[in-house]
Order: structure tokens, then sequence, then C-alpha cells
């Protein structure tokens, strides 16, 4: 859910290295670091695990120039923070010795957090449903306690609005099929933003799915990656954790509401809004990717990304995404 309303080159952030992470870490925390220098999987940002002279391992990262605002940022952290201080588990960012979580130095902002170790989950069982179910309630109950007003809202007349004006744009797009796309793209917006109008839109994790979730022996699921944090509405929290579409997750769905419901209240007509949001995520998905691109002219999110052919498949993906959303294909069976 980058946000694009701005794009700044990478320049040296590309090529960050172990003595500019190092120093900034130290100045901002006035603690003396070994020389461990471990760079960690991170598509977008840099993140590196480093160790201090106690032993102790935190994991520095550092957010991509331009993607977020520092306000952006700070959003993210507040709410982790707020979650954290409620016994949720998230692994919330450390204080700085000034007291603030984002640490800025030029053009780099970065933050710390506690190195936490887990690993997905392939397969919920039921009672894991549940705990699920009870988890992403409570931290729904925490989401609309406040809100964010730095970070994308995901209703189609917004975000999606924003990121077909960058398609039109990008130079990823070739130039023969910009105007297919965009009749695709703005007919799904057409057909979907009146189910938006009425519902109620809260801070929401808005990437959640099993890769963002880890488990620790003997503890329960732990809920990670708030980079994509967004305003929307509660069912982004839900569809996207499901095994297929919602016709064929009736039982995982059921489980999971029971636990949610034990926290918070959740309207069950806002399934309706499952397969819109689906397509929203087609349309991210393909902005976030020639996003990519646009920043650095280096970086290929996919194989093929970019091609004529790989457009004309994202097209007619649309299409079939809109019949599906005309033919409501969900039919609520026991959970509306």
């Amino acid at each position: 859910m980058m946000d694009i309303s701005s794009k700044t080159g990478q320049g040296d952030f590309l090529p960050l290295g172990p003595d500019t992470v190092l120093n900034l870490v130290e100045k901002a925390t006035g603690t003396r670091y070994t020389n461990l220098f471990r760079p960690m999987n991170s598509y977008i940002n840099r993140v590196f695990e480093l160790e201090n002279e106690a032993g102790e391992k935190i994991i520095a990262k550092f957010y991509r120039p331009g993607r977020w605002s520092e306000q952006a940022i700070l959003d993210e952290h507040r709410f982790l923070v707020q979650l954290a201080e409620r016994e949720l588990p998230v692994i919330a960012p450390l204080a700085l010795k000034n007291g603030r979580t984002l640490g800025v130095d030029g053009r780099f902002c970065f933050c710390i957090f506690p190195k936490c170790g887990g690993r997905s989950v392939d397969e919920f069982t039921d009672e894991q449903w549940l705990e699920l179910g009870r988890l992403i309630g409570r931290m729904h109950c925490v989401g609309e306690i406040d809100f964010a007003h730095h970070r994308p809202v995901m209703s189609p007349d917004q975000i999606t609005s924003q990121q077909l004006e960058f398609l039109m744009k990008t130079r990823c797009v070739p130039k023969d099929l910009k105007p297919v796309l965009e009749r695709a793209i703005r007919a799904i917006i057409g057909d979907i933003k009146d189910l938006f109008k009425n519902e109620k839109l809260i801070r929401i994790h808005g990437d959640c799915h099993f890769a963002n979730l880890i488990q620790r022996p003997g503890e329960s699921l732990v809920v990670i990656d708030f980079d994509d944090m967004a305003v929307g509405p509660p069912v982004q929290d839900v569809w996207m954790l499901l095994p297929g579409g919602l016709e064929d997750a009736f039982v995982e769905l059921d489980l999971f509401l029971e636990g949610y419901e034990t926290f918070r209240g959740f309207d069950r007509k806002s399934l309706r809004l499952v397969e819109p949001l689906r397509a929203m995520r087609f349309i991210h998905y393909m902005a976030w990717c020639a996003y990519q691109v646009e920043e650095d002219g280096l970086t290929r999110a996919i194989d093929g990304f970019g091609s004529h052919a790989y457009w004309q498949k994202e097209i007619e993906d649309l299409f079939d995404q809109r019949e599906r959303i005309a033919s409501g294909t969900f039919s609520g069976g026991n959970i509306l």
C-alpha cells in the first residue's frame, strides 16, 4: 500500500553499508555495537541484524527513501506501541535516546526492533483459527480508538484511483495497452465504489496474510510487518487469511468470526467487499511492481513484468474479476 504521491530515487540507499548503519544506530541509541552486521531479507526496505556489546541482538530497519513520509511511519509506530501496551503479540519499535521511535538522518529514516524469531504456520488447526480471530478482533479494537491521518485510505475512489493515475503515467505499461487497462480499472472502480460509502474505516494491518504471522514455541501467534498499515474496512484483514474464496472457506471463516466476536462485533454484510478488495489488490500489485521499477530502474518484482504479455494477462484477470464481482459468487451460507 505504498505512497505513490512522490517518487525519490534511492541513490546511496542501495549500497547502505555497515559503517553507515552502525554509526547511525550507535548515535541514535547511545549504545556501542559489535561488528556483527547481518543483512536480512527485505524487498523494499533495508533490514540488518546487529548486536550490542552486551550481547543483545536487535533489528535495524532503514525505510526506503521517498516511500513513506515521517508522519506516515510514525502512524505505524504509534499503532504498534498502542497494541503492545495492551499486551497484543506484536513487535513494537524501541525508543531511541531522544525518546522517539524514529531516527532521521539526512535522507535516512530508521528504527530499531528487538529481535524476535519464529516460524510461519502453513496450515491452521481449528483452535488456531479461533485464536487468530481473537487476535485480529483485539487488534481492530485498538485500531478504532485512534486514526492514522497519513496512511493510505483503502477505498476505490482514493487509493485505487491514485494507483490508476500512476499506472497511466508510468513507462512500464505499453502505450497501446494503457487505454484498455484504464477502461478496465475505471469500470471496476465504478462498480464497487458505492459499496464502500457507509463502511466504517479503521486502522488495520492492511497486508494480513500467513507470511505475516509467526509462532514461537509455547507462545501465541505474533502479527508482524505493519509496513503496509492502512485505514480501511476491517474485512481487509480477514479475507487474505482464508484458504481460497469465501465459498471455499465456510468452516475457517465461521471459526475465525467466532473468535473475532469474542472481543469485537463483525458486520457480516462487509463480506460483500471481499471480491472488490481482491480486485483492488490486483491493481495495487500492478502499481507496486511498476513503482519498484520506476524507483531505481533495476528492480523486477516478478519475471516478465512490464512485457506486453504480462499486461494483457493482467487486463484479462481484471475483466474476469469484474465478472466475479457482478455475479455475486458468494452466497453467504450460514455466515450471513
